[in-house]
């Protein structure tokens, strides 16, 4: 695991030196000068939503507005704590104190989340590139925690070029991904991949006319059927009543043409019923994008992202 302050809840887990850190109450008291974050999983919320987070060296215990940021001021609801329970948190130790069953630490997931987001709304910018685990699927779009349980949107048109008719067409929950900054307005934080996950050319490259390949159908129309063959690429067949979007299905590559950006497709068979998303597989995987490209330079047509402005 690289060495960054903020990831995802769940990835700090087992690393030793998070470890190392909850061990003991040394290490919990160095933490809590050095305001190190660290992660635990919390096996309890109680009646005053309270999440309870048992360490190896004692109990632990988040009270409730330092469950997340918002809860204290009501604009973050208390399903943000509740749904926490059986799973990773991340918190900073903000002290100790002592109850009739011995010592326990006082955690703060807040102001670990708040630490993150001033991170992101300050150091970041539109472009730059991190990594994020999607933690809930809705039709418009998946929300991703980008760090100690920080929320970010990647909306429905930034999962790919290739148009899909729900986010679960290519994401799933607890999936570890890569995305693009495209907004920090209003300190929410926006989110693509489409960037990442190659231009037209790029992925046009790995299929050849003559091949016969699989690929997935995602829409079926009047004049035809939208079979992708990679998340940032889709060809077209002619229609046949038996397709259904999901559906995967071996298809002959009739031609490629890049002036048109467009694979010409022959439907050869079906192949059973829809299949989870498959593993993304991306281009860049790191840094800063001021401008990205997706269409070939010979195209009429010109798809691009400035992030840059």
């Amino acid at each position: 695991m690289e060495e960054r302050e903020f990831y995802p809840e769940g990835i700090r887990l087992s690393h030793p030196k998070n470890r190392q850190y909850i061990s003991t109450y040394t290490g919990l008291a160095d933490a809590r000068l050095s305001g190190e974050i660290l992660e635990a999983i919390a096996v309890m919320c109680d009646a005053e939503h309270n999440l309870h987070v048992p360490l190896p060296c004692m109990p632990g215990i988040i009270p409730h507005d330092e469950g997340a940021v918002g809860i204290e001021d009501g604009t973050t609801r208390d399903i943000a704590i509740i749904s926490r329970v059986g799973k990773p948190v991340s918190f900073v130790v903000i002290g100790f104190e002592e109850t009739e069953n011995g010592m326990r630490a006082i955690l703060s997931r807040r102001r670990a989340q708040e630490r993150c987001r001033y991170y992101c709304l300050n150091e970041l910018r539109p472009g730059d590139i991190l990594p994020a685990r999607v933690t809930r699927l809705e039709t418009f779009g998946a929300f991703c925690d980008v760090g100690c349980g920080l929320s970010a949107l990647m909306p429905i048109a930034g999962m790919s070029v290739s148009r899909i008719s729900h986010p679960s067409d290519r994401l799933s929950p607890g999936m570890d991904i890569l995305g693009v900054i495209t907004s920090l307005e209003n300190g929410r934080i926006c989110l693509s991949q489409r960037e990442l996950l190659g231009t037209w050319e790029e992925n046009a490259a790995r299929f050849s006319q003559g091949e016969t390949v699989m690929g997935i159908v995602r829409s079926v129309e009047s004049y035809g059927v939208f079979i992708e063959l990679a998340p940032n690429l889709a060809g077209l067949a002619e229609t046949r009543e038996d397709l259904t979007p999901g559906q995967p299905v071996s298809v002959y590559i009739k031609s490629v043409l890049p002036e048109k950006m467009k694979v010409k497709l022959i439907v050869i068979d079906t192949a059973g019923a829809p299949a989870p998303p498959p593993p993304l597989s991306y281009f860049i995987t790191e840094g800063h994008l001021s401008r990205w490209v997706y269409s070939p330079a010979v195209s009429l047509k010109k798809i691009e992202t400035v992030f840059d402005h």
